[in-house]
Parts: C-alpha cells; sequence; structure tokens
C-alpha cells in the first residue's frame, strides 16, 4: 500500500501561471537573436543557482546588448510571469489545515522573478506560509533536474522518498525524481490543474 506523507510542489505552471513560449519569442524579438547562444543560457543558469548576484546579471546583458536599459532587461526577464489563481492558494492552505501532509516548496526560479511576484500577488506571504519548509533555487545555489536538489530536500527533511510525491511541469525534474524513488506527477499545465491533484492521481491517495 502506498502511504503519501509528503508533497513536494514545483511554483511555476503549478501555482504561478508561466508563458515560456512568449517570454522566449519575446526575448529573441529583444535581444534581436534567433535562438539563445550557450553563453546567455550558461549566465541564466548561473543566475538561478544564485551564483551570480542581481547586478551582475543585469550587468552582463547590459554590457552583451549595449542598446538596451537595465529596464528593458528587467522586464523581459519577468515576461514570462504572469497570473495566480486564488483557488490555488484556497487549495493549499486546505491541505495545511488538515495536516495530513508535511508541504514542501522546490522551485527553480530567482532574486528577479521573487521580487516580481512580492510586489504583484497580493497574497504571496499567505502562500509561503503554507509551506513546511520553502526552497528557491538561488537561495540553496541547486537546481532541478540535478540529483543534488532532490538528496538535499530529503536529507534535509529526514523524508522516505517512496513517501513522497513530487509535482512538477518539466518532465526532466519529475524523472531525475522519479530515478530516485519519489512518485511523481509530470502535470500538464494546458489540460491539468493542481487544485485537481486527489482526483488525477487518485491512485496515490
Amino acid at each position: 500500500m502506498i502511504t503519501i506523507k509528503t508533497l513536494i510542489f514545483d511554483f511555476g505552471d503549478v501555482f504561478i501561471n508561466l508563458d515560456k513560449e512568449g517570454a522566449m519569442k519575446n526575448a529573441l524579438d529583444l535581444f534581436e537573436l534567433d535562438e539563445l547562444p550557450r553563453d546567455l543560457i550558461s549566465i541564466n543558469t548561473l543566475y538561478e543557482q544564485g551564483l551570480i548576484s542581481s547586478e551582475e546579471f543585469i550587468e552582463f546583458y547590459t554590457e552583451n546588448f549595449p542598446k538596451l536599459s537595465k529596464n528593458n532587461i528587467i522586464n523581459a526577464w519577468n515576461f514570462i510571469l504572469k497570473d495566480f489563481p486564488k483557488e490555488r492558494l484556497t487549495f493549499l492552505q486546505n491541505l495545511k489545515k488538515e495536516h495530513h501532509y508535511k508541504l514542501i516548496l522546490l522551485s527553480n526560479t530567482n532574486a528577479l522573478h521573487i521580487d516580481w511576484i512580492r510586489e504583484r500577488v497580493s497574497f504571496y506571504d499567505d502562500f509561503k506560509s503554507c509551506f513546511d519548509q520553502f526552497y528557491l533555487s538561488h537561495e540553496i545555489h541547486l537546481r532541478k533536474p540535478n540529483t543534488d536538489i532532490y538528496e538535499f530536500v530529503l536529507t534535509e527533511n529526514k523524508l522516505k522518498a517512496e513517501q513522497c510525491l513530487f509535482i512538477d511541469d518539466t518532465k526532466d525534474n519529475t524523472d531525475t525524481a522519479a530515478q530516485l524513488g519519489l512518485h511523481v506527477w509530470n502535470i500538464d499545465e494546458t489540460k491539468e490543474d493542481i487544485i485537481n491533484m486527489f482526483t488525477v492521481k487518485k491512485d496515490l491517495f
């Protein structure tokens, strides 16, 4: 019999909606590129792991794209972030009230995105307070889908992988978690919603 004791959630496209395609198109148009070169992908990854500061990140872009202002860069970077439906907060708050599960957030994100969310999502603090642990990649210097980030969460919280359900919209992330023995839901944000978790994953509950 499966016993799920811990729910580990991604943030983007699980709680807050993202526009990945729109953000990429907007960035390529702004930078006048056909695709993102490897050095930009590398700097983005370093920033997401908190290995460079926001200032260093923005400076890299303004030096490489001198026509663009600091605000141009910040707006392009945050273009991906959209709305956070309130019913998802309600779903999470109800989970917290029931005390049936340990609740953990595990997100690849960065300081600029979190600043944007804090300013525009009025209930961000209420959202954050629902979790027993709130792990952001730029704060813990680890990033999905690398194995070490999952091992960190399991070790820090003394969790058994087979008692955890990990929910993420990126298949690489859920694939790595599954290899470590976690139950996973690779949520399809185009037709699935976290508020229906107990229906979609009823075989686990």
